[in-house]
């Protein structure tokens, strides 16, 4: 694997937990300031939320991944249209995932669980993972568009040739 494939594959990893992070610290503080639970329904089990906040971070880490290293290092870009799509694909995932992971749990009434993946798409907590998902990947786009403009490593004054 060339260097900027690795480069852009090891900074997926660290924007992962960056929106891992986010998340955690979101929904922490929404959920105070709107004395609300992010998973209203306590017959979901104490597992759907981690499950539906791991879905969606394991989704922007794919992405990511195959944002950096498909596209060439002189052909990165900052495109908002793309963040866009992977905020919207982790909304999606992670109201997907909370029906899938409370209906394996209790496979008695589906119906029940594919209620509460629409109820989790108008939620704050659902709207708040895709808008984390937008800003990580915009501020992953920067960096490696960043780093591979600058080729190699950020260098001080003294380090620099004096033919400049």
């Amino acid at each position: 694997m060339p260097d900027d494939r690795t480069y852009a594959t090891v900074i997926a990893f660290f924007a992962a937990g960056l929106y891992l992070a986010l998340i955690v610290a979101a929904f922490g503080l929404v959920s105070l300031a709107t004395d609300t639970e992010v998973v209203a329904d306590p017959a979901m089990g104490p597992l759907v939320g981690p499950v539906m906040v791991g879905a969606a971070t394991l989704m922007l880490l794919v992405f990511l991944i195959v944002l950096g290293t498909r596209v060439p290092a002189d052909r990165q870009r900052v495109s908002p249209g793309v963040a866009l799509g992977v905020g919207f694909a982790c909304y999606l995932v992670y109201a997907a995932s909370g029906a899938i992971a409370g209906s394996l749990a209790d496979p008695g009434g589906p119906l029940r669980y594919v209620l509460f993946a629409f109820a989790q798409l108008g939620g704050w907590p659902a709207i708040t993972a895709g808008i984390a998902a937008f800003v990580v990947t915009l501020l992953y786009q920067l960096v490696l568009v960043g780093r591979f403009r600058q080729r190699g490593r950020p260098r001080w004054p003294w380090e620099r040739d004096d033919d400049d």
